[in-house]
Order: structure tokens, then sequence, then C-alpha cells
């Protein structure tokens, strides 16, 4: 049976929803908060005994606010209009603008609902006189706006009824297309309903509602409780027609049941894979169980038990023991196959293997054997040597004492890396090396946290764990080669592992517990020590080596490397011999470098082709001389026919080695030295060679490899008086030599270069100076002696002499002033085989670190001024005008 119609007034107050849709059946809470709303609510609901009936028209306005929107029960949103508007219609909409107002029109469907308030309450008055009504109403039935006017504040519409009347309804009913919809929509939403009472208890009072209510009602009531765009619900108010309100209806329902159906076949399959592992757990249990009543208990279980008892006998302190007890707990409770279960294991597996409290046990330090043991394994370094022997002196009086972390500073190949293994020697120490070189990344000194996949500890505890103590050596190699980027800088990280005050603590992201590092010994290695940053060389003792002098070359040679390269190398003095005269020509004529790695490998050069002899007179020196090699077939054959094999028998008392001995060892001479290594690389008359034109000076700079000896070219030539330089040069060399260039012109009639100093040298011609090696990047102030002494020689035509040469910085006045590396570029001088070498005066005290044999072959030359300096660098002096001008 239909329900009776409501009767529906001429014209009716308009209430906006913005972007929602009442449907007729519907129960909604609005909250009013805009003034023209609250005007409404007031005049239309409030002040009326007679609750009458208001219009609810859905609007499709995204920029001007709406007048309300849904309250949820207990839940309020608070929305209102964007003011007085008057729309008008187009199309299904209609859209009209208050040509007073102005402003941005709201679009307002053509139609809506009338609905009647069932609730109306009033909210506290705010200071400002704000009002806010929460209005309760239920949707009636549907209406056309025939025509939209403002009233005051607000708009009222004259309207036209939509719905049928009840004759109309009852003649739809009997429609038998209208019947099978219903009966269709009936078992959608009898099903829907099925599958939310498992879920929800308040479904039985849904149940009533579909069995009393007629299902024209039941469509607009089920499609308002889903959660449907906007669209789809002005959709649904659109559809007046009974048939297509209920395919429409129909279609919702089953969308929504379906979507519930999935949703539940998606719970039920990530429930099932957990009941899978529940049912594999108990399994293992029950397994577990019964391997234990046969004696047989190896299993996970038993080795998660003999991790346990490992990390009680790791003798940890007992803030980290209280954290591994925990980590274990969480992993007794995972399964194998969780994707955390390897990391937590391998995580406790470090903490076990980590040495918290075992050291290497400690002799009783013996000052004369470990300065016996570091002269045979080092040869010179007199200095560096007894540094370490003090440093060792204080530990053996005090072995706890806090000692210095010494830097080891020089160039490649000087023997850094082998004291600090004499330094873990002497103290009974496991030795550890760590490089650092081309190191950019923060996580490889402090680790990786363990949230990121793949993270590991840092490169310390990863070496403590290897050598399983928690006192070695450590070297830090290369420590001048680390680098910074996005992921931090290492050089940084380093400064509280260095620093005895926080490295008693340190912390490593991986291990995230604390770590004592106090007991280690840390070693350096450097090559330079201007990458190093202050900070982090101000926590260290920095010991410089030099390079070697040929002398000390020599001895090296032919006390460490000839033995070592001979053994390498599966020979011995009996097949080859490198007399000292000849190793002395390599390293006269083949290496030039502060170490000895060169001359290791022109060692190991030789040593591979007396190698290859050897090899290829093996098989000849197996067989005694007199006798023939018997091939397999002649032998097959002569038995075959029955005759008699001859054989050599060698009597009991003969030794059998003297029979395969090689007659005589290989002595290598200067022929084989050319043969082998090729023709000298470097002779005594080089400087002579490049000095032998004017405008050529021979100067001594520093590198990260030692000092070298560097050529300064210059050349004169048609132009306008510009300065050309070349040789991938630095800015502060680049600043030297105009420094010098303006020092030369200033002085040009002093030095006898030009008749009055009114003329200028450089007219008409240009300037170039070059330094050879053009490959290789140069800069420091260094060369401004060079510099001047080259542009002197060039204006002069004289040459410089081939056997001096000379570093120091000018200044605008003349003046040498002291620089670096001086022990470095003597000791480079002395390998060219230069004889005198010019130094800045206030470099004396420099001298005190030079070997006396090598000051003894070289006539070291102290000045103060540019003038002394062209003076020792000329033959027989440089003349200068008396009576300077300046």
């Amino acid at each position: 049976m239909a329900d009776a119609p409501v009767e529906l007034p001429g014209r009716l107050a308009i209430l906006p929803f913005r972007n929602k849709v009442l449907l007729p059946g519907a129960i909604v809470r609005i909250r009013c908060t805009n003034p023209s709303s609250v005007k409404l609510v007031e005049q239309e609901l409030w002040q009326r005994e007679d609750k009458g009936l208001i219009g609810v028209l859905p609007v499709r306005d995204s920029e001007a606010a709406a007048v309300g929107s849904i309250l949820s029960p207990g839940v309020g949103s608070d929305s209102g209009e964007g003011g007085r508007r008057s729309p008008g219609g187009s199309g299904g909409e209609s859209t009209k603008q208050d040509a007073k107002s102005g402003k941005e029109p709201i679009h307002w469907h053509s139609r809506g609902v009338a609905a009647r308030a069932l609730h109306l309450s009033r909210g506290v008055e705010k200071p400002s006189g704000r009002v806010t009504y929460i209005v309760v109403l239920e949707g009636l039935c549907r209406f056309s706006v025939e025509e939209l006017n403002a009233r005051g504040s607000y708009h009222v519409a004259r309207v036209s009824r939509l719905d049928m009347t009840k004759t109309e309804l009852e003649q739809a009913e009997q429609d038998p297309d209208l019947i099978a919809l219903s009966r269709q929509f009936k078992a959608t939403a009898m099903e829907l309903i099925s599958v939310l009472e498992q879920k929800q208890k308040t479904v039985g009072r849904t149940k009533v509602l579909l069995e009393t209510v007629p299902v024209y009602r039941l469509a607009d009531i089920f499609v308002a409780s889903f959660e449907i765009s906007f669209e789809e619900q002005l959709a649904m108010l659109d559809s007046v027609d009974l048939k297509v309100r209920l395919s429409k209806a129909t279609e919702l329902v089953d969308r929504h049941l379906q979507s519930i159906l999935v949703a539940e076949k998606i719970t039920q399959k990530v429930e099932g894979q957990l009941s899978k592992s529940q049912k594999e757990f108990l399994l293992r249990q029950q397994m577990r169980a019964i391997k234990d009543e046969l004696g047989d208990n190896d299993d996970d279980e038993d080795d998660i038990a003999a991790l346990e008892r490992k990390m009680q006998n790791a003798g940890m302190p007992a803030n980290i023991w209280k954290h591994a007890q925990r980590e274990l707990r969480r992993l007794r409770k995972m399964q194998p196959q969780q994707p955390g279960y390897s990391s937590s294991r391998a995580y406790l597996e470090l903490i076990a293997d980590l040495p918290w409290q075992k050291v290497s046990e400690e002799r009783e330090l013996d000052l004369r054997a470990a300065k016996e043991s570091l002269d045979r394994d080092h040869y010179g370094l007199t200095k560096v040597k007894q540094r370490i022997i003090e440093y060792l002196a204080v530990r053996k009086l005090k072995p706890d004492a806090r000692g210095p972390v010494l830097c080891f500073v020089g160039p490649p190949g000087v023997g850094k890396t082998s004291l600090a293994t004499s330094i873990a020697k002497a103290l009974n120490r496991k030795f550890i090396r760590i490089s650092l070189g081309g190191v950019k990344d923060e996580a490889d000194i402090r680790g990786h946290r363990r949230t990121y996949i793949g993270s590991m500890p840092g490169r310390l505890i990863d070496g403590l764990k290897r050598v399983s103590v928690n006192n070695p050596v450590m070297l830090l190699d290369e420590i001048d080669k680390t680098g910074s980027d996005v992921r931090g800088d290492p050089a940084s990280a380093l400064l509280e592992v260095l620093d005895p005050e926080q490295n008693k603590t340190f912390n490593d992201h991986y291990l995230n517990v604390p770590f004592d590092l106090s007991k280690v010994v840390f070693v350096a290695t450097a090559n330079r020590m201007q990458p190093i940053p202050p900070a982090l060389l101000d926590r260290m003792e920095v010991i410089e080596l030099p390079g070697y002098t040929p002398e000390e070359k020599l001895k090296i040679a032919m006390k460490h490397l000839l033995p070592r390269v001979l053994e390498q190398h599966g020979l011995s003095s009996a097949y080859l011999q490198i007399p000292e005269a000849v190793v002395k020509l390599i390293i006269e004529r083949y290496t030039r470098e502060a170490g000895v790695r060169n001359l290791e490998r022109n060692l190991a050069a030789l040593a591979r082709a007396a190698a290859v002899k050897v090899a290829e007179l093996d098989s000849t020196l197996r067989l005694g001389k007199e006798m023939q090699p018997i091939t397999t077939t002649l032998l097959d054959s002569r038995l075959a026919d029955g005759g008699e094999v001859e054989m050599e028998v060698i009597p009991m008392g003969q030794d059998i080695s003297n029979t395969y001995e090689n007659p005589s060892p290989m002595i290598v001479d200067e022929a084989m030295l050319e043969k082998v290594l090729g023709p000298p690389r470097f002779d005594d008359r080089e400087a002579a060679d490049r000095v032998s034109s004017p405008g050529v000076s021979v100067g001594l700079v520093w590198t990260s490899f030692g000092g070298e000896v560097q050529f300064v070219e210059a050349t004169a030539m048609a132009g306008k008086g510009d300065l050309h330089l070349t040789g991938q040069l630095g800015d502060v060399i680049k600043e030297s030599a105009q420094l010098a260039l303006t020092w030369v012109r200033a002085r040009s009639a002093d030095l006898n270069l030009s008749p009055t100093s009114d003329i200028n040298i450089l007219e008409s011609r240009d300037i170039h100076i070059h330094f050879p090696a053009g490959a290789v990047p140069k800069d420091g102030p260094s060369a401004g002696v060079t510099l001047v002494t080259s542009l002197v020689s060039l204006f002069s035509n004289r040459k410089v002499r081939a056997d001096t040469a000379m570093t120091g910085e000018m200044t605008l006045r003349g003046l040498v002033l002291p620089v670096g590396g001086v022990k470095d570029k003597v000791l480079a001088a002395h390998r060219y085989g230069i004889k005198r070498v010019i130094l800045p005066e206030r470099n004396l005290k420099d001298l005190a670190e030079i070997p006396a044999p090598i000051l003894a072959g070289i006539e070291i030359l102290l000045v103060k001024r540019i003038e002394e300096v062209l003076g020792h660098a000329f033959e027989n002096g440089f003349p200068l005008r008396l009576h300077s001008s300046l």
C-alpha cells in the first residue's frame, strides 16, 4: 500500500546544500552558521510554532562556502554561504545572478527535496553576536523550481511537485516491469543485509524497513546511506520515474555489495596467511618436543641458545647486556621466514663477537729489543725511531696513559705503514689497517643505521670484530685522502674517534650502543698535511718522514729489498747476484724518488729476467752433461726387441744435487742492466743540457711525492709587452711571475739591462714563461727567486750555472722570504747531482734536519735579497750598478 503523498505549498524557503543531496526518506543534521542560513532558520522554523516545510536545493559551488554540511552524530562541521546570490537556470541547472550584488553566482540545481524539521536547537550566542543553529531534517518529496527570488538575506522559490500522487502510485504498483524491478532490488538489498549482518548489530532495523516501507521509498533510503559521488546523488535525485530510480538504486546497492565482498575476500586471504604461519609455528613446537624426547635437538632454537651463551660469555657491560636481551627476546618471537629475522640475528651475532673485555696480553716492554727491531726493519729514520722509542717508554712506565695519536707524514715508499707494524710488534698487540683513501661516506666510520636495507657496521667496529681484541694497533692509512659529499664528512666523524675524551663512548650507528675505543692505539699516515682539516690535525702529533738519501737507499736495497725480491721470485744468491755497484747505478740512473718503491720494482724486473733463464735451463740441468735424454718411443722399441737398456749409476757417496746444480750464478752487470731495464732514464748532465741557453733557471719544489727539481724557461718575442704563462699553474705562482717581472723592470737600470730606468725593456716584445711537465699542477710562492733569475738571464743574455738550484719567496722590495720543505728539496737537489743550493737565510734552522753526508756534498748558499741570489746564480757573479735609487 503506498504512503499518502505530502501536500506541498506553492512557495518554499530554500536552503542551499553544497556538493550534497538530500533524498526523500533520508535524515540529515545540519549546522547553520552563515548569517543568511541563520536568518532562514529563525524566520521559517524557530519563530513559528507550527514548523513548516523548507526546500533543500543542491548547489555546485566549489569556490563559495555553503550554508551547511552534513553532521555525523557527535561530529559537527561549520560552513556557510558566500553572501546573497540570486541564481538562475541553464539546462538541468538554474543560474541567476543578482545584478545589484555583482558577486560570483551559485550554481543551483533545478530540482530539490522538500524537508521538515524533526529537531531544532540554538547554540550559545558568541560575543560577536553570531548564533549557530543545528537542524535535523527529514526529506519528504521531490520538487522542481519554477522561479527563485530573494527574500531578505535568503531565497524563496515557487515550486511544483514531481513525485506521483496516491492514485498514480497505486496504478504504477500494478506494472509487471516495476514489480520485477522491485523484487530484484529487494533481493540485492537482502543479500547486502545478510553480509552486513555478520559485522553490524543494527542491521535488524534495516530488515524491518525492507518489509514495511514501500520499494520506491526504500531506493532513496538505501542509496542515501552509501558513500557515492555527488554526480551519482544528483542522478538519483533526478530519477523521477520509478523504474529508472529502482534500476539505479539496484546498480548502486549491487556495487556496494561487491566492494564489501572483495574487501572480505582480501581480509580472509590475509588471515589465511597468518593462520598458516601460526600452523607452521605449532608444528615446529611439536617437532621440537618430539626431538627433545628423542634426544635430537639440533635446530634453530639450539642455535639461539648457543647465541645467548656466546653473548653471556662476551663480557659486555650491564646496560648493553640488557639491550641485547631485549633484542634476543624479540628474535625468539620471530619466525626464520620473517623479513627482519636475518638482520636481527646478524646484529646479535655482531654484539656477541665484539671484544668487550678481551685484550691482547702485553709482555714486559723491552726498549732495547724494540730499538734493535726498529733498526733491523728500518734503515735510517733516526729521529722517527727515537720518537717511537719515547712513545714506548711512556707506555712502559704508565700502561694506561693516553698517548698522542702519531701521524706519519711523508712521500710514498718511505716506510710509514711498516713503522706502524713495528709499533704493534713492540707492544705485542694485534695490528689492523683501515684504508681511508677515497672514503666519502660518514657511514664508513660510524656505520649505517639498521633501518636501511643492507646496513652494516663502520670500518672501526668491523675491524675490532676481525681482530677479536679491543686494544689493537689500528692504522688509519691515507687519512689525508678522505672526501666529503652529501653523505657526510668522514674527517669530522674521525674527530670523535681520535679524541681520548670522547672515544670511550664511541657510538656506531649500526651498533647503536656505546663502545670503548680508548684502549686502541691509533696510528695515522698521510702524504701531505694540507688536506687534513685543522681540527683533525690538532688531535694528532705529526712526525714527518723525509725521503731517503742515495746512500740510505743503497743500504736498504742490499739489506732488505734484494733478499725479499729473491725470495718472492723463488731465487737465491746461487742463481742471481746483483753487486752493490749495480744497485747504485739503478738508484742514480733509473730512479729519482723519495722512497724505494721504484727501486724495488727495478730489482724485481732483474729477478724476473733471471727466473726466465733459470726456468729455461731447468730441463737440461736435471740430467748429467754426458747423458742424452731417451724418448719413450725408443725405450719401448728396445724393450720389445729384447735389447738391453744402459743406465748411468751414481755412486752413493756422490751428492746428487751437484748433478743438477747450476754451474755458475747469474751476475748482473751494466750491459745486462740496460738490456733488462732499458737505457738510463736520468743522468747528471740533464741540468747542464737544460740550462745551456739563457732564460733557463733551476728551481726546487715540494710535492706529495717529496722534493723535485723544477726548470723555469723564459723567452722573448715581438709583441706588445704582455706576459704569457703556461705549465698548468695556480694563482699563487702566476702572481709570483708577475711580481718577478715587475721587480726586474723596476731594477733594469741597476741590473745593466737598460741605460736608464726610464726605458721600458718590454717595449715591442712579449715575455713567455713556461714550467715544463705541463701535465703536473704547480702552485706556491717558492718559485719567486727562480723566476727572477730566469728573467734576468733572458734580458742579460747570460746563462745560469747548471750546478746551482734555488728556492725562496720574494717580495716587491727584493727580500727573500723562507719557504717550507727544505729537507726534501735539498735531497732532491742531491739526487739530481746539483752541487750548489741557494736558500733563504731564515731557513738556516732547517739545515739541522738534513743528514751530514748530504750537506758535505752540497754547498748551501744563504741569501737575504734577490741581488745576492743573482750573484750566486751566474758564473763570476752578476754586476750591479752602485748607488741604486731603490
